[in-house]
């Protein structure tokens, strides 16, 4: 995934930037970067965040830095901001986003002229170099922007830094949100709208999608009007969000709450504690609990202090076994207990099968699990999520594979996203008896969309249904 924080300030801006840019620590995992334009021209650092979180890692810089410009990314894949210089003149510039076609927009550019790219470990071209690369076959920065939003197979949105303003671009289809701040003296762009609040600014507006934008510290322009169709990520409020978020206005706490509600008012167990596994699944348990009467409770604690985030590090076995590490059990709240547990949702099931598991071991009679989200049946063409390869790297669909064969067909498939065919629960049935759950009922994707509240049609629901 990923996230930026963007100011402008007749003040020195790195105080801002610094705090801006951490409060998006939540979106990425790799890389972090800073880059600032003043009286000495532009500056830049980034630095390696796998191990170690971006205000350890910073703090030198926020003093060695300066200007009334500035950029900053957490970043889960490539480094980023980088500073550009071309025939728009030197600018930074960093991204959120992901393209597919790669390979296609490189040969084009090689045969428009004598591009090149710098390859990173692994072979792979930094996507935001890309961007810039494409930006650069027009003559200013909106048809060039414009012109990558029309050629990236995927989304991208930006943040392009100038030395007399910062361009703001939300991708074609809106699929991630860009929020604008605003307090005396100067202006802020950010992918969460919280980053801000606690830095002074005062929400400003949400740009639409393919909206641009250029600013500075005293104003806000429209340079292109934004589009009427969107798609932005349902996910965003179901799991990648911050709780203390909103986008489209309606706020990730509260549509997780609703959540949790419309999977209570549909089911039928009655477990003695409701649970939420931490820490993502946790409002949407608490609006299960408020709903249905059954008390919330901690079975177990998540232990962050010291622990990385769970999906760290590349090595998939590795992050199970810091995801099970961080937990731990409250044994007198889980022996002789029928539990009930929601989880965000379920990809790979390795980690809540531990979870489960670990349950019963420490007493659990009983451990019902219901996903805050329907079973994940697609792998997301659209944003960097999951470090994934195949889409058989879900549940779902190595079941769908053992009850159906390899080859399956789209009309089939089609079958398995449908909460009311017998193969979709099929599906989940085998599920349930391979992860051990005493009960599995995912969330409906009606009940989910009608959660967010705003128009189905505005959200992108491919993961589910894969539909564009």
């Amino acid at each position: 995934m990923g996230g930026f924080f963007g100011v402008a300030s007749h003040e020195d801006c790195v105080f801002d930037l610094f705090f801006g840019t951490d409060y998006h620590s939540h979106l990425g995992t790799r890389r972090g970067g800073m880059a600032v334009y003043g009286e000495k021209g532009f500056d830049r650092a980034i630095h390696n965040i796998e191990n170690s979180p971006f205000r350890t890692k910073f703090e030198k810089d926020v003093h060695s830095m300066s200007g009334h410009f500035g950029i900053g990314c957490i970043s889960d894949y490539e480094p980023q901001p980088l500073i550009v210089r071309s025939h728009h003149g030197t600018y930074a510039i960093t991204t959120v986003g992901k393209i597919n076609n790669t390979q296609e927009i490189t040969e084009e550019l090689f045969r428009n002229g004598h591009s090149h790219f710098l390859e990173m470990s692994g072979g792979d071209i930094n996507p935001t170099e890309l961007v810039a690369s494409i930006i650069n076959q027009k003559e200013n920065f909106v048809e060039g922007i414009q012109y990558a939003q029309e050629l990236i197979d995927g989304s991208m949105t930006m943040l392009i830094m100038t030395p007399r303003g910062i361009y703001a671009a939300r991708g074609k289809m809106g699929r991630t949100p860009v929020a604008l701040g605003k307090k005396d003296g100067a202006y802020c762009a950010c992918f969460e709208s919280f980053a801000y609040l606690n830095l002074g600014y005062t929400e400003y507006r949400e740009l639409g999608p393919g909206e641009i934008v250029v600013f500075d510290a005293d104003h806000v322009q429209t340079l292109v009007q934004p589009g009427k169709d969107m798609k932005i990520c349902t996910f965003l409020w179901v799991y990648y969000g911050y709780p203390s978020s909103s986008y489209e206005g309606m706020s990730v706490e509260q549509m997780r709450y609703n959540c949790g509600a419309a999977l209570a008012h549909r089911d039928n167990v009655k477990p003695d504690i409701v649970a939420g596994v931490p820490d993502s699944g946790t409002p949407h348990a608490i609006g299960y609990a408020n709903e249905s009467g059954i008390p919330f409770s901690r079975p177990f604690i998540k232990y962050t202090p010291t622990w990385p985030r769970s999906f760290m590090p590349t090595i998939q076995n590795k992050r199970n076994l810091i995801a099970k590490m961080k937990l731990i059990p409250v044994h007198d709240l889980i022996k002789n207990r029928s539990l009930l547990l929601i989880d965000d949702s379920i990809v790979r099931g390795t980690q809540l099968r531990e979870t489960t598991e670990f349950l019963y071991q420490s007493g659990a009679k009983e451990v019902h699990i219901r996903p805050a989200c329907p079973p994940l049946v697609y792998g997301c063409k659209y944003l960097n999520f999951s470090r994934s390869t195949s889409d058989m790297d879900l549940i779902t669909r190595r079941v769908i594979a053992k009850l159906e064969g390899d080859d399956v067909s789209d009309e089939t498939l089609k079958k398995y996203t449908d909460p009311d065919t017998e193969e979709y629960a099929n599906m989940v049935e085998e599920i349930r008896k391979e992860l051990n759950f005493t009960t599995l009922r995912y969330h409906r994707l009606d009940d989910m969309v009608n959660s967010v509240g705003i128009e189905p049609c505005k959200l992108c629901t491919y993961c589910w249904n894969g539909e564009e």
